[in-house]
């Protein structure tokens, strides 16, 4: 029999499914061309799922269901609640742009977006690489089919395809490294995985070969180089909307399952993903800084942006453990969780403008579509520059702290290598603050090519203001969002 304690651990996810079925038959009576019904009840659904695993992380408890297959501890639960309010931002985001491009003439926006949501639960609750795999598939299966949504729009099909045919390779890569690990320790429970690796009776080469499929998998999902082919395309030719789905949200799951297999399952191979981690991050820090100067489509320079901050999370994945010590680095894990939360917050806001100035039949993807945008919405430019500022790490802004809590974790571990490793992080965060620079200076200096002024509905604008003043706020008193990401790692890799 499954005890009650495996229910409790669930119920977030029991409502999400429940409620993603339940969305998907009422919309089918549903008349609306903009599907205002089944948005609502979406948004309600969220907001529900939100409140409910913001009180299971404050309970500071970790329970384990279903024989051990499923966890819910502190750090999984807030990153459970901050997914789901990135997906609630992103919807109310999206909604006007997706019903002036003729995507809502079904629910299918809603309820694959409820279902992404479900995967990334599952890929950040779980502690078995089945139900890890599980989660990631169910993710990127719905992602897939978000990118083709605009089934008549040649671009978004293209990307669909590239996203699916490089998607499914990566998820090969990580299956196999998984059922390398499964066959070299007789366990796909990652506690079990801890103990029989750390034993020391498992043959190290086995371990390291699967140990390599299992990064490029990881590296994948989180769109470093050299696995970063599929990022500036798809983040380009997905309907905006979209693309703010794929480049938000689903980062949280990607570094719980990070944390979860490399760390909670094998630590005791830190001194061997070390290494690649920071050929990784040097990688995506070199192109995507250095790329990213020479774009001028803005999606595409927020997609080698992306790749830049996700190699500034590897750097603070990179400390497996406290030097001198087994323990593993959790003020290193907390300062890059604390930054995947910065980065989503400013990609919302980011693309949250971009949304607001395409418009039927102009999609607003250029740099130069930016143009004395502060003398048409002083507003909006402010928006676009606080955000902008925050991706470059200018102070007080948010980004600055979530840079720096990552470079001074690194410099604190005692290891020699990782000070050059922080020097260098920082020449690459100078020059990726060029590309940064030209979009504010797009939207103060150079004259508008319309004057078309920019309007939001009033869900949009209130979200939207009050996400701007979160990266402004938070970075001025960052103090409590730090100890909440130190406190959730401690808790989980503690217990």
């Amino acid at each position: 029999m499954i005890d009650k304690l495996s229910w409790v651990t669930t119920y977030p996810e029991a409502i999400l499914l429940a409620m993603a079925c339940v969305i998907a038959l009422f919309d089918l009576s549903v008349t609306s061309t903009r599907r205002t019904a089944t948005y609502v009840l979406t948004l309600l659904t969220l907001a529900v799922v939100a409140v409910m695993q913001a009180v299971y992380a404050d309970s500071e408890q970790t329970l384990y269901g279903f024989g051990g297959l499923i966890v819910s501890d502190p750090m999984g639960n807030w990153l459970k609640c901050f997914a789901t309010v990135a997906m609630f931002v992103t919807l109310v985001y999206g909604r006007p742009y997706a019903a002036d491009r003729d995507m809502l003439r079904g629910g299918e926006l809603f309820t694959l977006s409820l279902f992404a949501l479900l995967g990334m639960f599952v890929m950040i609750s779980g502690n078995n690489f089945l139900i890890i795999y599980l989660g990631l598939e169910l993710l990127t299966l719905s992602s897939y089919a978000l990118v083709a949504l605009r089934r008549d729009h040649a671009t978004s099909t293209e990307a669909a395809m590239k996203y699916f045919v490089l998607g499914a390779l990566a998820s090969g890569f990580l299956l196999y490294g998984l059922s390398m690990m499964y066959g070299a320790t007789g366990s796909m429970d990652i506690g079990q995985v801890f103990k029989a690796v750390g034993s020391g009776q498992v043959n190290h080469q086995v371990l390291v070969f699967g140990l390599v499929f299992i990064v490029a998998g990881l590296a994948f999902k989180l769109g470093v180089v050299p696995f970063h082919m599929w990022v500036p395309d798809v983040y380009q030719g997905a309907p905006t909307a979209v693309t703010l789905m794929i480049g938000g949200a689903p980062k949280f799951a990607a570094f719980a399952i990070a944390i979860r297999l490399l760390v909670e399952g094998l630590l005791p191979l830190a001194i061997d993903w070390q290494q690649m981690l920071v050929v990784l991050s040097v990688g995506s820090l070199l192109v995507g800084n250095l790329v990213g100067v020479v774009q001028t489509n803005l999606k595409r320079l927020l997609a080698y942006s992306t790749i830049s901050q996700m190699g500034f999370v590897l750097l603070g994945l990179i400390p497996g453990v406290v030097a001198g010590t087994t323990l593993p680095a959790a003020n290193a894990y907390s300062s890059a969780m604390f930054y995947v939360v910065t980065y989503v917050l400013t990609t919302l806001a980011t693309f949250g403008v971009i949304l607001l100035l395409a418009r039927e039949g102009f999609e607003s993807e250029e740099i130069s579509d930016l143009a004395g945008l502060n003398q048409r919405s002083p507003f909006y430019a402010a928006v676009m520059s606080v955000c902008l500022f925050s991706m470059a790490g200018i102070p007080p802004l948010m980004g600055f702290y979530a840079k720096l809590s990552v470079l001074q974790a690194l410099v604190t571990t005692g290891e020699t290598g990782y000070l050059v490793l922080a020097v260098f992080a920082v020449i690459m965060s100078l020059i990726g603050a060029f590309y940064y620079l030209r979009v504010v200076k797009v939207m103060y200096f150079d004259q508008p090519l319309t004057a078309t002024t920019v309007s939001a509905p009033t869900d949009v604008r209130v979200v939207l203001s009050l996400n701007a003043g979160l990266i402004l706020v938070l970075g001025l008193v960052p103090g409590g969002l730090m100890a909440l990401c130190a406190r959730a790692i401690v808790r989980t890799l503690g217990s």
